[in-house]
């Protein structure tokens, strides 16, 4: 009789293909190899007892419903990953309970990717192949016994490896221990323990750790002989110290020495430009630069060329459309955590866009022509500072049809007679027609099927030509609100802003490229977009630094006069002489000098840096606090402590 295959090679092969498929994939890098085989082995001997529980036909059915379980995990992470640009945490369960509203979405996706479903289902197909030639008899105790300690030994030796290379910014040791970054956590340590790691962070609590050491310290001020002009600063008085003299919370403390010793943004030629006058600001479904065209959508085309012409604004994908909307409004960073706690405990977000000029004695009124309790709005809504909320279910299904997908033209058309009366008003769209799956029927994309007829003709792919057809409707929408406007008499007082919430991500980067006028690549460019900043009475005015929807919010706050403190929002006026710097969801960042994409920096042509490596070190701080002071903000009500 020939000797069967021991179980523990087919479950070793199980996981370490299963993770190898992940650095293909998802994290597209071969580093971490080594510790995401080390952290693993003690998950394969965990597995191989859990095979040995039972007899033959007990532990053979065990090692099947387990195989299933592994790969529907690990190819369910592959497309949240290629939908959202981030790895799936536990922290998201409270956010998607309307994910299924999109399944015709999901569905497509899967469709074009099923050779990789393909892939992840060949420790399965092989499993059913090899059947009757591997052991699944139950193994000696002294086997299991040794299998149970060389597991504790490999745990051990594992962690000694973390303290490998300490104190980088993300170094094993801070991955494992203070940050909490989804991406460079599974780059590092693989899918398993990122999800060990995810699942415990979720049920026990986690604190990211500022890195303060790490910071470049707030400069001392110099006597500098008098100057023509002062220098003024978005900064309030705040005293730090004795906050800090009375605080025992350590992470608290952390943060108010952060606040304490940075550098506030300068007041500049522009601050107050648009004091007083109305806003409108519209956060547009999958509104990305590649829709605008002077022939297709000529209003867009008008507002993107005139007014505030941003040439280096990113909309970086956070998880969708709530990620886009947290950045816009809030200034802080959304991580799958941080929206979790926006939802759930209903912070005092001072400075977010409803709050701010509501503060000021504006009227506030927000609309979404969707169902009015997606993403929990009829919660974070409030918290923005838009108690007058509009959706469907609310009250806008007497206004305008809400049968999937509603049009942003009719939406327009129904509430400005609501409030264009109420002056000075803040306004904020999220619009809807916009959104995928990109095709032309009923079902999938009425809005698509509605504009066909200008776009049919045209040189694109399918699926492209779809997208711009519900971008047209976009289109439609802002002409009806600036006819609108101008025919009340109000238009010349009223400033329209608008981001997209993300890039069209369910097109490939190979349909997205088909519009874009340079290469694009899948995780930094590929967020390259617009912000719309426009005022029929200003002058057109061009900026080159970069900026990001996490800086839309302070730049208006500048912009309309409102004071704040520019400390507290990790965001930055994009007007002010900060340098400019926009963060994408993976850590990756670009600002003036260069673009750093997983690990690799490339320096912007004609610019030079005296230390490279610093300045990468010291960016990669930079970043990694934002990301921890946007979270904590959120999780400790910082506004309130801090502003009451």
């Amino acid at each position: 009789m020939k000797k069967k295959l021991n179980i523990l090679f087919y479950l070793s092969f199980l996981v370490i293909y299963l993770e190898a498929l992940t650095k293909i994939f998802i994290t597209k890098s071969s580093s971490g190899i080594f510790l995401t085989i080390l952290f693993s082995i003690p998950f394969i001997l965990i597995l191989f007892l859990l095979t040995n529980i039972f007899k033959n036909k007990g532990n053979k059915i065990t090692t099947y419903i387990l195989t299933i379980i592994l790969i529907f995990y690990y190819c369910f992470e592959f497309f949240f990953h290629r939908l959202f640009s981030n790895i799936f945490s536990f922290n998201t369960l409270g956010l998607a309970s309307n994910a299924l509203d999109f399944t015709n979405i999901i569905f497509d996706v899967v469709l074009k990717n099923i050779w990789v479903v393909i892939l992840y289902f060949i420790p399965l197909i092989l499993l059913i192949i090899l059947n009757k030639k591997i052991n699944f008899e139950r193994s000696s105790l002294k086997w299991l016994i040794l299998s149970f300690i060389f597991a504790l030994i490999i745990w051990v030796t594992s962690l000694f490896c973390l303290f490998i290379n300490k104190n980088a910014t993300y170094s094993p040791y801070n991955l494992y221990y203070n940050i909490n970054s989804e991406i460079k956590t599974v780059e590092t340590f693989g899918l398993y323990t990122y999800t060990r790691l995810d699942i415990k962070r979720v049920l026990f609590g986690f604190d990211e750790k500022l890195n303060i050491e790490e910071e470049v310290p707030k400069e001392e001020e110099e006597e500098t002989p008098p100057v023509e002009e002062e220098i003024t600063y978005n900064e309030l008085e705040i005293d730090f110290d004795t906050l800090l003299a009375g605080e025992t919370n350590e992470t608290i403390k952390d943060m108010l020495e952060y606040f304490k010793n940075s550098n506030a943004t300068n007041k500049n030629e522009y601050t107050g430009m648009f004091k007083g006058k109305n806003l409108i600001f519209l956060l547009a479904e999958g509104f990305n630069m590649i829709a605008v065209d002077e022939q297709l959508t000529p209003t867009l085309y008008k507002l993107t060329h005139e007014g505030f012409v941003f040439n280096n604004f990113y909309s970086p994908v956070f998880l969708s459309t709530t990620g886009g909307e947290f950045q816009a409004t809030t200034g802080l960073i959304p991580t799958q955590e941080t929206l979790s706690n926006w939802k759930k405990l209903k912070p005092t977000i001072s400075y977010a866009l409803g709050n701010a000029f509501t503060s000021l004695g504006y009227t506030a009124n927000g609309y979404h022509n969707w169902t009015y309790t997606y993403y929990s709005r009829q919660k974070t809504m409030e918290t923005l500072g838009f108690t007058s909320y509009m959706g469907c279910g609310n009250g806008m299904e007497d206004l305008i049809s809400c049968s999937w997908l509603p049009s942003d033209v009719d939406m327009i058309n129904a509430t400005l007679p609501l409030y264009k009366n109420n002056t000075p008003f803040v306004t904020y769209y999220v619009t809807v027609s916009g959104h995928a799956p990109y095709a032309y029927n009923s079902t999938g994309n009425s809005i698509a099927l509605k504009n066909i007829d200008y776009v049919k003709d045209l040189s694109y792919s399918n699926n492209v030509k779809a997208y711009l057809a519900t971008q047209i409707e976009l289109d439609r929408a802002l002409e009806a609100l600036i006819a609108g406007l101008e025919e009340e008499g109000i238009l010349e007082d009223t400033v329209i802003a608008l981001v997209g919430d993300h890039y069209p991500y369910t097109l490939t980067i190979d349909e997205i490229n088909e519009l874009s006028d340079y290469e694009r690549d899948e995780v930094v460019e590929v967020n390259r977009s617009n912000f719309i900043l426009w005022n029929s009475e200003m002058e057109t005015v061009e900026v080159d630094k970069v900026g990001s929807e996490i800086d839309v919010l302070p730049t208006l706050l500048n912009l309309f006069g409102i004071e704040y403190d520019s400390r507290l929002i990790v965001g930055k006026d994009i007007l002010s002489d900060t340098p400019g710097l926009a963060i994408f969801s993976n850590r990756s960042w670009v600002s003036d000098y260069g673009t750093y994409n997983s690990g690799k920096f490339t320096l912007k042509e004609g610019v030079t840096l005296e230390d490279e490596k610093e300045y990468i070190r010291e960016m990669n701080t930079l970043v990694s606090n934002y990301f921890t002071l946007s979270s904590n903000i959120i999780k400790y009500d910082m506004y309130k402590y801090l502003l009451g």
